[in-house]
């Protein structure tokens, strides 16, 4: 017990010289710190030590990614065979995603349909691409048909027999029943050829 007594000694001796020697700087250091700081209390200062960690910050989440918009296209309602005029009766309608309306040339209105002939089956339900339909042809190779001429109230009428088909508007050639000369005319609605020649 003895001979630790002088070395507490000589600690508690050598941790006075260090704080008397470095007291007076702590003492300058205080007063030349603002007034502000000086008073602030203890609980304050030490709270800042004691807050939690400001959270990290958190990436935005992703945008969603809105669904494609839709368009509503023509459909086949029944199975539609090769060579059947298309009747609106025959048409509906069904809702696809816009995309697929700009990646293939599809009929976007029923406008583009009736009166058309189908020229490959449609299957019901599926839209319908144009070149999968044709103008109805009025009039038929090989079958006869008639020819109207029509010139300052003159109306000369003939059997002709078409060379080639046609449909509304299309110019084509028939051979005339009667003379056998073959004559050039345009497709009427009603499927008679009106030439421009007698």
């Amino acid at each position: 017990m003895n001979r630790l007594l002088p070395g507490g000694v000589r600690a508690l001796a050598l941790s006075c010289a260090v704080l008397s020697a470095t007291l007076p700087a702590f003492a300058q250091a205080l007063a030349q710190a603002p007034a502000t700081a000086r008073q602030r209390p203890i609980a304050d200062t030490v709270s800042g030590l004691d807050a939690p960690p400001a959270p990290a910050p958190v990436a935005p989440a992703p945008a969603a990614v809105a669904a494609p918009d839709q368009i509503s296209l023509p459909v086949a309602a029944t199975n539609i065979a090769p060579g059947e005029t298309i009747t609106a009766a025959m048409l509906g309608e069904r809702a696809f995603p816009v995309s697929m309306a700009h990646q293939y040339p599809l009929a976007v209105n029923t406008g583009q349909l009736v009166g058309k002939v189908a020229r490959r089956p449609l299957a019901a339900g599926n839209a319908i691409p144009v070149a999968a339909v044709a103008e109805a042809q009025l009039v038929t190779r090989g079958v006869a048909t008639e020819l109207r001429f029509e010139q300052d109230g003159l109306s000369i009428r003939a059997i002709g027999v078409p060379l080639e088909s046609g449909a509304l508007g299309a110019m084509v050639k028939l051979k005339n029943a009667d003379s056998g000369k073959v004559v050039a005319g345009i497709v009427q609605a009603d499927g008679s050829v009106k030439v421009t020649v007698p």
